[in-house]
């Protein structure tokens, strides 16, 4: 955990205080505006796959450019006349913009919340393989010697991303009480599409908890690997916090406060993947949370039923 501390501490301690200040003011106002106008709830409302992807594209864009655009300035970094950087710059809220647009539904059975609930358990593997697949070609394309985004298990000492899931637990057992997160978590009572539920084994909902895990994967690879570690040859640590801005949009519509906390939560992650090289510890605590969300929502909504 030391090593964290310190890595955390250096970082605050290197970086250029406005960049930290602006880019943190710039996701604030960006947040209040969804929260106060809805906008994630308007983008996704009766739109076509095509106005979605366009709009989700801009927001992205903005997230992740802003940020740049600030470094740009205060830095005096030449990297808007660096064309493979525009690239990236450009083709990163592609990739993501599809991956929250893509409406990928499938007629399995004749039964609609059987076909609710095998269309979500194919959703977020199939997601994780398309999102993986653009971002190889794009780490092959740049000829990297490192491993693919941080993909590297070796050598990691895990007590410290043990020792975070600990911490959260009495966060998120507290958070489980709350209507707003109960109505969100599990993620399986979003499945039913009719009021006369399915009679669901115990091995439906582990099959189900192992596909959302896979979306997990493919957002530490894209964020974590891609966002910082696929941009360090530009910006160095200085990628950490257009990752964060861009991270916090993908929150929107969840509850304000895990909205808010996905900011901080991506600079804590972007720093430990910036010194370790490796998404392994980002990730065991980010699928860690994640389940234990999901352990929280089945435990709460048991309680008040």
């Amino acid at each position: 955990m030391k090593s964290i501390l310190k890595y955390i501490t250096d970082y605050f301690r290197t970086t250029d205080k406005r960049m930290i200040t602006i880019v943190s003011l710039f996701t604030a106002a960006f947040v209040f505006l969804n929260y106060r106008y809805n906008i994630d709830y308007h983008i996704r409302k009766n739109n076509s796959l095509a106005i979605k992807l366009i709009i989700w594209y801009a927001v992205f864009l903005l997230a992740l450019g802003i940020p740049y655009l600030c470094w740009y300035f205060f830095r005096s970094q030449p990297i808007l006349k660096k064309s493979h950087f525009l690239f990236l710059l450009f083709i990163a809220p592609a990739i993501f913009a599809f991956k929250i647009s893509a409406d990928l539904s499938f007629r399995i059975t004749m039964n609609d919340n059987w076909n609710s609930y095998w269309n979500h358990a194919i959703y977020w593997p199939l997601l994780f393989i398309i999102t993986t697949i653009s971002l190889l070609l794009i780490w092959r394309h740049n000829k990297q010697n490192e491993p693919f985004y941080g993909l590297k298990f070796k050598g990691i000492n895990w007590k410290p991303y043990w020792l975070m899931l600990l911490i959260m637990i009495p966060l998120i057992a507290a958070a489980s009480t709350q209507p707003d997160f109960l109505a969100m978590y599990p993620k399986l009572q979003t499945v039913f599409t009719i009021g006369d539920k399915i009679e669901l084994h115990w091995w439906h909902k582990l099959l189900y908890e192992l596909s959302y895990g896979t979306d997990f994967i493919s957002i530490e690879l894209f964020f974590r690997g891609f966002l910082v570690l696929g941009f360090l040859k530009w910006a160095g640590k200085d990628a950490i916090l257009p990752m964060a801005c861009f991270y916090c949009t993908i929150h929107f519509g969840k509850p304000l406060a895990e909205c808010i906390s996905s900011y901080f939560g991506g600079i804590l992650l972007g720093i430990v993947v910036y010194n370790t090289r490796s998404i392994a510890g980002g990730l065991l605590v980010h699928l860690g949370i994640a389940w234990l969300m999901e352990i929280g929502g089945y435990i709460g909504n048991t309680f008040i039923r």
